[in-house]
């Protein structure tokens, strides 16, 4: 947090490539920077939206308000006092010259008063030997173990504390002496910061009390996935397009097919789908292995997504024939990707005849450094099947209603609800573009008391509507009406941080 404030000025952009649990980008909304996180898992990535959109900050007050953030806070300032401007202040003789005479005074009735046979404590103003030879050269080189009160005190020999073996009538002049000698002493003080140079405090900027902050908008990107043009829309080409983004064929599907064949697909609950041998498919496009259930003997064919795009519609369609064409039927389709188009994904899960399934590939196999040598691996994740419901409540206006995910039960090879308890969030976009998912509504289902928009409401220490607040906890959206793409997109992330994307067109809904 030092370091960011040292570094950078307010509306400085600030880069972090490894998120974690977001606290870069939370500390850059604090001080009012700019910033870019990104992170290869997803749990990460989640956590870090959560943080961001329940924090709540302090509000700045801007030195020059209409030029926006770019000019900066008001920052508390503090006196730069340097030996330089301690000698060359003009006002320090003059303040001596006006105010010490008062000084001399108390301490003369205070002479007056004392028997010159009164001990007294004589005060040291420091028992290191640079302040012992300034009281020397002053002309004071008496021992340490001096006493008494022979041609009266000296200013220095004054104690600050009144001692209990002096006459009372000496209480007067003493507390005198003392009040004339610190407004002098305040005098000089206001004079050398005034005339100091000024010190910028700039982890201490000046706060509004009327104010408070939350986070500003954001927006969280993935590797897009690639938009095909229809036939009569695309400029044809010469020679066959083979493109690693339409064709999907990498030179790392080897070292995947291993890995695959060592850390199997991790499930729900602990399960697994552990394989027993996978080669590769000679001739066909989108078919890349074929290999065995070690549990049950059943034949599986996998298909994987490219490795800098999304598995795309075109793929699931090609895949599903080949499969068809393979003697024997496979039992299962697998396809694994690290990002899938939300058209593909819905064609994905509503495919008959065979079961297909789609499996999150660990963005880890991107970056070999960070693969871990081990069949312990979590390199594959199957992915549940978003359930969702849309009513229309009325001509114009729907409601969505989450149930979770369906998960693929390797035992009995059935999908099995994982139920509402799973949903660690949910998003929904009203107005879904096809291209970017806007979020309008907000849900933290798992959130506990004193978190998701619970915590919001204790940070910014506001009332909000009861009522409202347990809806965006829950799994029913409040209701909307239909925007202009007349699409909506429901985005589910269960306990795991896996994420499925679940786009349904309204003109669909009926009553």
């Amino acid at each position: 947090m030092s370091q960011g404030r040292l570094t950078t000025d307010p509306g400085d952009l600030v880069l972090d490539p490894t998120c974690g649990s977001g606290t870069t980008a939370f500390v850059a909304e604090k001080w009012g920077r700019r910033w870019i996180t990104a992170d290869t898992s997803r749990v990460a990535v989640t956590l870090a939206k959560q943080r961001l959109m329940t924090a709540s900050y302090d509000y700045y007050a801007l030195k020059y308000p209409h030029e926006g953030l770019r000019s900066g806070f008001i920052y508390k300032t503090v006196p730069h006092v340097t030996l330089g401007s301690i000698a060359n202040n003009p006002e320090i003789d003059e303040i001596y010259a006006r105010m010490h005479p008062a000084v001399e005074t108390a301490l003369a009735a205070l002479n007056a008063i004392l028997p010159d046979s009164a001990s007294f404590p004589r005060r040291r103003e420091s028992k290191v030997f640079v302040a012992s030879l300034d009281s020397r050269l002053r002309g004071n080189d008496d021992s340490a173990g001096q006493s008494g009160n022979d041609g009266g005190l000296k200013e220095w020999q004054v104690p600050f504390d009144f001692p209990v073996d002096w006459p009372e009538a000496a209480k007067e002049p003493f507390d005198a002496f003392h009040a004339a000698r610190q407004a002098m002493q305040k005098q000089m003080d206001a004079s050398i910061a005034a005339h100091a140079g000024q010190e910028i405090l700039y982890d201490q900027p000046a706060v509004s009390k009327s104010k408070l902050r939350i986070t500003g908008p954001f927006t969280v990107e993935a590797v897009p996935f690639a938009t095909v043009l229809g036939l009569d829309e695309a400029e044809q080409p010469k020679e066959a397009d083979i493109a690693v983004a339409r064709s999907g064929a990498t030179w790392r599907q080897s070292q995947w097919r291993d890995e695959l064949l060592k850390a199997g697909i991790r499930g729900k609950g602990g399960q697994k789908i552990q394989l027993l041998d996978l080669v590769p498919l000679p001739g066909a496009k989108y078919i890349h292995a074929i290999g065995t259930v070690a549990d049950t003997g059943d034949k599986v064919a996998v298909s994987f997504g490219p490795e800098h795009a999304a598995l795309e519609q075109r793929q699931v369609e090609i895949a599903m024939r080949e499969a068809g064409e393979l003697f024997p039927l496979p039992k299962m389709l697998v396809f694994c990707a690290f990002t899938f188009d939300p058209e593909a994904a819905k064609d994905i899960d509503t495919i008959k005849g065979i079961t297909a399934l789609r499996v999150q590939m660990n963005t880890d196999l991107l970056t070999e450094d960070l693969k871990k040598g081990r069949a312990s691996n979590e390199s594959f994740w199957l992915m549940g099947q978003p359930d969702v419901i849309v009513k229309q409540i009325k001509a114009g206006c729907y409601q969505v209603e989450v149930h979770g995910f369906d998960y693929f039960d390797t035992k009995t090879g059935e999908l099995k609800s994982g139920g509402k308890k799973n949903i660690a969030m949910w998003a929904l976009d009203t107005d879904y573009d096809n291209r970017s998912l806007f979020p309008r509504q907000v849900f933290f289902p798992m959130a506990g008391s004193g978190d998701g928009w619970n915590k919001l409401r204790k940070d910014i220490r506001a009332e909000l509507n009861e009522e409202l607040l347990e809806q965006f906890h829950g799994t029913v959206s409040l209701p909307f009406e239909a925007g202009e793409n007349e699409c909506i997109a429901v985005k589910i992330v269960d306990d795991r941080g896996i994420e499925s994307l679940k786009v349904i067109n309204l003109d669909r809904i009926s009553v």
